[in-house]
């Protein structure tokens, strides 16, 4: 069975590769992709240092912020869905400047 260290390695290498995605990429669904990945570097991380303090408060938080994560992940998924409708494309440069 994995141990803390385990998990908290994990965690940051997630969290660092949706870094990396998120800086690389110009789609804005492969954005939103990247960001969920370091949301769940984090997560994983959470359950990390629960197992450390023996304590389950941790785990009960990490299956919250999945519910967070499933919710934001519906909202982002329509906002993109608008904003492709709007511009006709997904570049992020697109939407570098906003009119109102």
């Amino acid at each position: 069975m994995p141990g803390t260290t385990e998990y908290v390695i994990l965690g940051a290498c997630l969290f660092a590769l949706g870094m990396a995605g998120f800086f690389a990429r110009r789609n804005l669904i492969v954005m939103f992709l990247c960001t969920e990945v370091m949301f769940q570097g984090v997560v994983l991380t959470v359950v990390g240092f629960s197992k450390l303090w023996a304590n389950l408060d941790g785990q009960a938080y990490a299956l919250f912020l999945l519910v967070i994560a499933a919710v934001e992940a519906g909202l982002a998924l329509g906002l993109v869905v608008l904003l492709y409708r709007r511009r006709g494309t997904l570049d992020a440069e697109a939407w570098s400047v906003m009119r109102g």
